[in-house]
């Protein structure tokens, strides 16, 4: 059911909302307004900032009449569209003669900004404020542009247009701004805390020259864009901290580019506040459901607004830091898992990182190797321990690139001895003839390094195959470790070895002689297990 106006008594105002038609041309005329108003308080706000922080108590009355006039202007532009303000259309008032009284209410403020404009800009060349200046001249530009344009914008007769022709208009606009067809069921000056890099997302200059000005003045880096088709342009190249987005403008509204910037992997996280003319509830929760993180109505509020920004700042750059910790996080954790990759077979780090607390299997079917350097004790005892330590680690770490190549687990060093493991944390078919090869490519390995050094090294070898159980010891000092008979016979093989020769196990033999050839050692006696067969690995079978 559609609601009457309460009836008007003794010719008091009646609001111009008649009819939808009535309530689009004092719309229209609103919105061409705004954006001239809006800079012209802007700017004399700023001003009677700027002149009381210069200390100009001279000048500060005529800065307070131009204040007062640009806020009676814009109070008369704000209340056009609100019933009971004097703005209002009266009850029986003609279209032409409300046209005339309002340019009349219009061009009075207007006059009293231009005249003591002028004067001050003259008054401000005598005190040598020259701070002052060009906002004086801004604002001097942005009234003389008005009163120019004003007869065109307050011409009702603009907006009258058949049914057919408003319906069409409605819908041109409505390509500019989706959310025009929506109705509705509206202190301290410190510095700010945060200071930004800010893009201001406008079509109409005055309103983007306005807002940078006012941003650069709190400390801010200012970025301008003249549409929404420009902004993502320059965000394609240019990190921003936060967004100042217009709602209505031409090809690409703000709607548009606020629902673009939320579904960019790297923009999403931008804040942005949504500016416009607009007051309907409906447009402000379209926006912040599209994923705005505030909206502010025009004219802006210089207290409000300076609040909004520090707040979006604060927690665009608490949310900044708390990437900057989960990368600092994720890379010490990647550094931790590197570094217990170095101790740890992988597959070991990765059940760690799952949660497990007790780690350890059993394997049927591993290959255990024992390399130890033949009189290395003696050596120790007459050389610096740097060269000492310089020449294992030369040897050592040739011997840990050979394991790794053939996918061989190494277990540790022991003093001198070097223990490695096939088969295991994952079992493969292959442990034995593998092993077979990296004990081989140790000897090689060996005899090309000492062809440079000044101490030359020779090893003995052992190496058995059977179950092992491996698993994690340690709480603060992790290792990877290997238990059972398997290696105390690997172990006992590799000390009753010669120099230069690898010695296995009979039952090792038997499964390698496909692959290798090997020479008979006869039965030698090992320690907790009486005399056993062995045999010297000699050479790869051609």
């Amino acid at each position: 059911m559609k609601r009457e106006p309460p009836p008007a008594d003794n010719g008091s105002p009646v609001p111009l909302v008649r009819d939808d038609r009535e309530r689009a041309r004092l719309a229209h005329v609103r919105q061409e307004l705004l954006a001239p108003v809006n800079a012209i308080a802007g700017y004399a706000d700023i001003l009677r900032d700027e002149t009381d922080r210069l200390g100009l108590s001279s000048i500060m009355p005529d800065i307070e009449r131009v204040l007062a006039s640009a806020e009676a202007l814009l109070g008369i532009v704000e209340g056009l569209l609100d019933a009971g303000t004097a703005t209002a259309r009266h009850e029986g008032e003609s279209l032409a003669h409300f046209q005339e009284r309002l340019l009349h209410d219009l061009r009075n403020p207007l006059n009293v900004i231009k005249g003591y404009g002028e004067m001050l800009l003259e008054d401000v060349a005598d005190l040598g404020g020259t701070a002052l200046r060009q906002d004086l001249e801004r604002l001097l530009t942005e009234a003389a542009r008005l009163l120019e344009s004003l007869d065109w914008i307050v011409n009702f007769t603009r907006y009258q247009a058949t049914v057919a022709e408003a319906e069409a208009e409605r819908m041109r606009l409505m390509a500019v701004d989706p959310l025009l067809a929506m109705r509705p069921p509206e202190t301290s000056r410190d510095r700010p805390r945060e200071t930004g890099r800010i893009l201001v997302v406008d079509d109409n200059a005055s309103n983007r020259g306005l807002l940078l000005r006012r941003l650069e003045r709190e400390g801010h880096q200012t970025i301008e864009a003249r549409s929404g088709r420009q902004a993502l342009q320059i965000l394609d190249t240019e990190d921003v901290d936060l967004i100042l987005l217009d709602l209505m403008m031409p090809d690409m509204n703000g709607l548009q580019v606020l629902e673009r910037l939320k579904a960019h992997e790297r923009l999403r996280d931008i804040p942005v506040i949504m500016i416009s003319g607009l007051q309907e509830t409906a447009s402000i929760v379209r926006c912040i459901e599209a994923g705005a993180e505030d909206y502010l109505p025009k004219p802006f509020d210089q207290v409000l607004l300076r609040a909004r920004i520090n707040a979006c700042l604060e927690r665009k750059h608490w949310h900044d830091r708390e990437l900057g910790y989960l990368a600092q996080l994720k890379a010490e954790k990647e550094r931790s898992d590197a570094l217990l990759r170095n101790i740890l077979p992988g597959q070991i780090v990765g059940r760690l990182n799952c949660g497990e607390v007790v780690i350890a299997d059993r394997f049927e079917n591993v290959t255990i190797l024992f390399c130890d350097l033949v009189g290395f004790t003696k050596v120790a005892a007459r050389i610096a321990p740097g060269h000492l330590v310089e020449n294992l680690n030369r040897i050592f770490s040739a011997f840990d690139t050979l394991a790794a190549s053939l996918g061989i687990e190494k277990i540790k060093t022991i003093g001198d001895a070097y223990m490695a493991a096939a088969g295991l944390p994952e079992a493969r078919l292959d442990h034995a003839e593998v092993m077979g090869e990296l004990a081989l490519q140790m000897l090689e390995t060996l005899e090309r390094l000492n062809y440079d050094a000044k101490i030359r090294f020779r090893a003995r070898v052992g190496m058995h195959a059977g179950p092992v159980v491996a698993g994690v010891i340690g709480r603060n000092k992790f290792i990877y470790d290997v238990w059972g008979d398997t290696v105390n016979v690997a172990s006992r093989l590799e000390d009753g070895s010669l120099p230069g020769r690898i010695q296995v196990s009979d039952e090792l033999r038997v499964a390698l002689e496909h692959r290798y050839e090997f020479e008979p050692r006869g039965t030698i006696n090992i320690r907790g297990k009486g005399r056993i067969t062995t045999a010297f690995l000699t050479e790869r079978r051609r």
